[in-house]
């Protein structure tokens, strides 16, 4: 017999729990201290957390042997995720967490967006109700 849930539904609800206890540390954290020194300091501990976990697993392949298109994609996500968490980490300093992080987010809703049409991938009429739910939602949780 199966199991219910796929193992990426498993890791989904695994970075959902893990990245609101992220929210709610780094928002204790991030009290008396620069937000771009809270995120640097967030930074190199998941940079020697990542490093641990690739040589534990023996995952390591030298950058130059990787498809540059790869490479390309993967240095203008690691930019988007630095601005991403400064603008998140300064939010978060400045704004109560349960508005900030509704707001945060509506990530989910642009990148369904960004899929269907940068990605040509669908989505059917339930799932862009579930979009739209969890837009509306946001607005909702953000603005009193």
């Amino acid at each position: 017999m199966g199991s219910i849930w796929s193992q990426w539904q498993i890791w989904a609800v695994l970075a959902a729990v893990t990245a609101a206890l992220t929210s709610l540390l780094a928002k204790i954290g991030v009290q008396g201290v620069p937000s771009n020194l809270a995120t640097l300091l967030r930074t190199v501990v998941v940079l020697l957390l990542l490093v641990a976990v690739v040589f534990g697993r023996g995952e390591w392949q030298s950058p130059l042997d990787l498809p540059r298109r790869s490479l390309l994609f993967l240095l203008f996500s690691g930019l988007a995720t630095g601005v991403s968490w400064l603008c998140w980490f300064r939010a978060i300093q400045l704004g109560p967490l349960a508005q900030v992080a509704p707001i945060d987010k509506l990530s989910v809703v642009i990148v369904a967006a960004f899929g269907v049409v940068l990605l040509g991938e669908s989505l059917n009429p339930w799932q862009w109700l579930g979009v739209a739910l969890m837009g509306g939602g946001a607005v909702l949780l953000a603005w009193p």
